[in-house]
């Protein structure tokens, strides 16, 4: 009871870091009262071809917002529970090794490999290695991933969600590895990253968030979770995402807002509690 009791101070905490910023803050979709003043522009827009061969929804073409986020958040569900399913196979494999406290040749090349393609580090021991794994390797609730995605896509309608499949404002540093933002500042190299489907554009999400350095925070707050065999709230884990954008506690602000407005369009609202 009393770890529970810190985990609720440290949300109540974080909340009131952040909540005196909700009152000026309104998830734009739902603006659909708001007169808006329209710039007419004669010159033709240049239509940029798809970097892809996915048929995605015109999102902008619907004009009805139930129906907008329904068929925005129906688009990119079935990507997401089968990187949640994914994870949660591997986790399982990763607990049961760690039960067992001996690891045999198979389970340690398993560790090697595992502990390679998530980004640890290589000077680790097998266990060090293992307890590390058991806290990336691990699940994002559906309705965090769905309002980042929202939020960061416009709802579908920007140009890197059309041209290159990327809902996430997920980033890349090779030449011609993407789109090149067309504010970019003179000097620097990044571009935003295209996928080739819809799976990919997810896993690619879900690897930057198990992998970065910069959600270090986010893999803690779900460990100590994890630990109290407390179920994955989105909104407590979305206070791990301040380095996510550089709108820091505003961007925490709007995602946690945007789950609680959101919440009827979740297949599954409740928080994820298997796998503990």
């Amino acid at each position: 009871m009393i770890n529970l009791f810190k985990i609720l101070f440290f949300f109540i905490f974080t909340w009131m870091l952040i909540a005196p910023f909700l009152l000026d803050y309104n998830d734009p979709i739902q603006k659909s009262g708001v007169k808006v003043q329209k710039i007419t522009i004669n010159k033709a827009p240049t239509v940029e071809k798809p970097l892809h061969s996915v048929k995605i929804p015109d999102f902008a073409k619907i004009k009805n917002i139930a129906e907008k986020k329904r068929a925005f958040f129906n688009f990119l569900s079935p990507a997401i529970k089968k990187e949640n399913a994914k994870l949660l196979a591997l986790r399982e494999k990763l607990l049961t090794i760690q039960k067992t406290q001996s690891f045999s040749t198979n389970d340690q090349t398993f560790i090697d490999k595992l502990a390679k393609q998530f980004r640890v580090k290589a000077n680790l021991n097998t266990e060090q290695k293992l307890d590390e794994l058991i806290k990336r390797v691990d699940q994002v609730p559906e309705a965090l991933v769905l309002v980042q995605a929202a939020n960061e896509s416009a709802w579908g309608t920007s140009r890197f969600a059309r041209v290159g499949l990327n809902f996430f404002g997920i980033w890349c540093y090779k030449p011609k590895c993407g789109m090149v933002p067309k504010g970019r500042t003179s000097g620097d190299i990044h571009e935003v990253a295209a996928f080739k489907s819809v799976n990919d554009a997810v896993q690619g999400y879900f690897y930057n968030i198990n992998t970065h350095p910069a959600y270090q925070t986010f893999r803690d707050i779900r460990a100590h979770l994890r630990e109290e065999n407390q179920p994955l709230y989105p909104e407590i884990l979305a206070s791990g995402l301040l380095a996510y954008s550089e709108r820091g506690e505003h961007y925490v602000v709007e995602i946690t807002k945007m789950i609680e407005q959101n919440k009827a369009y979740f297949q599954q609202p409740e928080a994820l509690t298997i796998a503990e």
